[in-house]
């Protein structure tokens, strides 16, 4: 087996990887990662929804002809336990038995009565495996459909009420690296380069929802939708991230975003539009419509209320080596008074995207101590600044690829 900080590395990609796959289906979102014995990746694959491959199946697959005749000196690293039982597809821990690769690791063991156990047939095999690497970044990830498989004793209680209270919500922007989202002007294209937009429609394209506010809804009218480098739909329209407007601002008629792909595929005529003085309330209107997983691009009003209410799980920050100035912020006001109430994120982890530099970090599911309402009040209570788009928009601070 690899040395451990090799193995993690590889498994950060996997988890990376593996929010490519639609979190929408009853299947999971699984990465897995090929590594030699340098640690190097040889090939990846990750699961594509209910009878696609699974992600080692998906892997193996990329495998040059000259790898698979040396898969013995492979690793493989995958985010769950490899499956055990045979479905739609047959099971992974047979296929990497079959395909020799001599090392597994895995970060979850698969909670399936019937689909678990693939660790034990691969040591039988005589293939090495250790599983819990980077444990808690996969639970994160795959904390709904943990939560759908076992309930709340495996995933723990409050995680899982909370997660079938609202969807996951990832809350992204582009800043320069002194913090500015637009120019003094308000213009903002382009902040980042070509891969870190690529970047963020793929992502766009993995979430089952995309959101803005009213303010940079009219002041950028983007179309939010998930698309490739030429501007063809990067998957297909039922695949798209729904839109959802947050504010009490009506979309106007001739806003692109009412010509969004997903509405017609799931027969709406009218983007979802939720009031925004309850952030949580409007979190779990979405949940009940079968939302899991929002991707927040709402300008800073709006991203900085879900932040301060708590209600924010993740952060994707894209950062381009370069200076701005002026007033406008990528993030508003916290309700942060003294440096005792600082936000630490926690897992946090960094990709480079050509001359950007994305971060990735979490926030876990509760508010932090600093930024708690009252005991009397319900957690996740409307922050001081509403999110209802009536504050001062900021021109094109949260729709880069728009």
């Amino acid at each position: 087996m690899l040395e451990a900080g090799l193995v993690e590395d590889g498994m950060r990609r996997g988890l990376a990887i593996a929010r490519r796959g639609p979190s929408s289906t009853p299947n999971p979102q699984v990465g897995c990662v090929l590594l030699d014995r340098e640690g190097r990746i040889v090939a990846e694959g990750w699961h594509r929804g209910a009878g696609t491959p699974h992600a080692e199946v998906d892997a193996l697959a990329h495998l040059s002809a000259g790898w698979r005749a040396r898969a013995d000196e492979l690793t493989a690293v995958v985010t769950l336990e490899p499956c055990n039982h045979t479905g739609r597809t047959g099971p992974c821990a047979e296929a990497l038995i079959g395909a020799g690769v001599g090392a597994v690791a895995y970060a979850l063991s698969d909670p399936g009565d019937a689909s678990s156990g693939g660790a034990e047939t691969l040591r039988a095999a005589g293939v090495e495996v250790r599983g819990g690497v980077l444990a808690d970044e996969a639970r994160e990830l795959l904390g709904p459909w943990l939560a759908a498989q076992v309930g709340a004793a495996q995933v723990g209680a409050a995680q899982a009420v909370a997660q079938a209270a609202r969807p996951r919500v990832i809350v992204k922007w582009a800043q320069t690296l002194d913090g500015r989202a637009a120019a003094s002007d308000g213009s903002s294209q382009w902040i980042t380069g070509a891969e870190a937009r690529a970047d963020v429609h793929r992502r766009r394209a993995a979430a089952d929802a995309i959101l803005v506010g009213t303010g940079t809804l009219l002041a950028d009218d983007p179309s939010l939708t998930a698309r490739d480098a030429v501007g063809g739909l990067l998957v297909p329209a039922d695949e798209q991230p729904l839109p959802v407007v947050l504010g009490r601002r009506p979309v106007p008629a001739a806003a692109r975003v009412r010509a969004h792909p997903a509405l017609a595929a799931r027969g709406l005529a009218d983007p979802v539009q939720l009031p925004g003085s309850d952030l949580a309330a409007d979190l779990a209107a979405l949940a009940e419509r079968g939302v899991r997983s929002v991707f927040v691009e709402g300008g800073p009003t709006v991203a900085s209320a879900l932040i301060a209410a708590g209600l924010a799980d993740e952060v994707l920050v894209y950062v381009a080596p370069a200076l701005l100035g002026g007033p406008r912020l990528a993030i508003g006001e916290l309700g942060i008074a003294g440096i005792d109430g600082i936000i630490r994120l926690g897992e946090t982890r960094l990709e480079r995207l050509g001359d950007d530099v994305l971060v990735i970090a979490s926030l876990g599911r509760s508010a932090p101590a600093a930024l708690a309402a009252p005991a009397a009040s319900p957690r996740g209570a409307a922050p001081a600044t509403p999110a209802s788009g009536s504050a001062t928009p900021t021109p094109g601070s949260a729709t880069e690829g728009s």
